[in-house]
C-alpha cells in the first residue's frame, strides 16, 4: 500500500499514524495538517469498519464455575466469535494502549475497580459506542465517510494548511 512519506523515516512515521489514529477513536477529533489528516483517515476508516462489520458476532456460552462457597455454579457469559475475536485482535494490534482517565473524586482503589475489566479501552469503545453508532448509519444507507476534515488555514510559522479531523 503506497502512502505519503510526510517527511519522516518510515519507524516514526508509523509510530506518528498510529498515535494520532489512536487519539482521533479516543477523542472523536483532533488538529493536525492536512496531509496528515488524509493519511489517518483513511486508516481510521478502513479500523472502523472492521468494527462495524463484527461487532454483532458474538454468543452466549454457559460456563461452570466456583461460587464463594467452593458450589460449581453454571454462568452465561457473552463469548466473542472467532471472526470478532480476530477483528479485535488485528485493532489492538495497530492501535495504542490509552489508559482510562481517573475521575475527579475517584479513589485508587475505586479506579482500579472500575477499569479492572476493560485493559483496551480504546478498542472498547470502539466496538461498543463507535461501531453500533456506524452501523445504524450504513442502515440509512450511508456507506462509509465515518470522517469530516474541515480547514482551519494555513498554520503559523510555516504555512502548513491545518484541518479539524474530526468522527461523523
Amino acid at each position: 500500500m503506497a502512502n505519503r512519506k510526510l517527511g519522516k523515516p518510515s519507524d516514526q512515521r508509523v509510530a506518528l499514524l498510529r498515535n494520532q489514529t489512536t487519539a482521533l477513536l479516543w477523542n472523536g477529533k483532533i488538529i493536525t495538517t492536512e496531509t496528515r489528516a488524509k493519511e489517518i483517515r483513511s486508516i481510521a476508516e478502513k479500523l472502523i469498519t472492521l468494527a462495524v462489520n463484527e461487532y454483532q458476532n458474538s454468543e452466549t456460552v454457559e460456563k461452570e464455575t466456583y461460587n464463594e462457597k467452593g458450589q460449581i455454579v453454571k454462568v452465561e457469559k457473552q463469548q466473542d466469535k472467532p471472526s470478532k475475536l480476530h477483528a479485535r485482535r488485528q485493532i489492538m494490534a495497530y492501535l495504542y494502549d490509552i489508559p482510562e482517565p481517573k475521575k475527579q473524586d475517584e479513589s485508587k482503589s475505586d479506579y482500579k475497580e472500575r477499569t479492572k475489566d476493560n485493559r483496551h479501552p480504546v478498542v472498547e469503545k470502539l466496538f461498543r459506542e463507535l461501531a453500533p453508532k456506524y452501523d445504524a448509519r450504513i442502515k440509512e444507507g450511508k456507506k462509509g465517510g465515518y470522517t469530516r476534515i474541515t480547514k482551519l488555514g494555513p498554520r503559523r510559522g510555516d504555512a502548513a494548511e491545518m484541518v479539524v479531523l474530526e468522527l461523523v
